[in-house]
């Protein structure tokens, strides 16, 4: 087996884990990760962004909702860097994808939005406030 992933869901999944693990040839890779997010939140952080994106210029620009989260999300991790490009006219944005983000990363990034658009007179339509959407 090269790759697999299981969510441990129930004991059965969890015993196979185990099982998995004791037959695994020394020197393999196990990764743990907490839960992803879940749709709600992801469906949450899009309106959000779209909202934010119609509402706030930034340093008198109008940034697109893909933008707006580059931002947050260096907000919330400083994870995202800038390079030059290859050809030396431009910058480069490296950074991580908001779909690693575990559950409560995710509740942490929506808080950020939510208190960025507090501070910027933005009207969220969905005016249920949390992480837990």
């Amino acid at each position: 087996m090269s790759r697999a992933v299981l969510i441990l869901s129930s004991s059965e999944i969890r015993e196979k884990a185990i099982r998995w693990i004791r037959g695994l040839p020394d020197n393999t890779r196990v990764e743990f990760k907490k839960p992803k997010r879940s749709l709600p939140q992801n469906d949450k952080m899009w309106a959000m962004l779209t909202e934010v994106s119609e509402q706030v210029q930034y340093h008198g620009l109008r940034l697109t909702p893909d933008d707006w989260k580059l931002l947050f999300l260096d907000s919330l991790r400083r994870e995202v860097r800038n390079v030059p490009n290859l050809d030396g006219n431009g910058i480069v944005s490296l950074g991580r994808s908001s779909s690693d983000l575990s559950k409560d990363e995710f509740g942490d990034l929506l808080e950020i939005i939510y208190a960025y658009g507090a501070h910027n007179d933005v009207v969220f339509s969905d005016p249920i406030r949390g992480p837990s959407a």
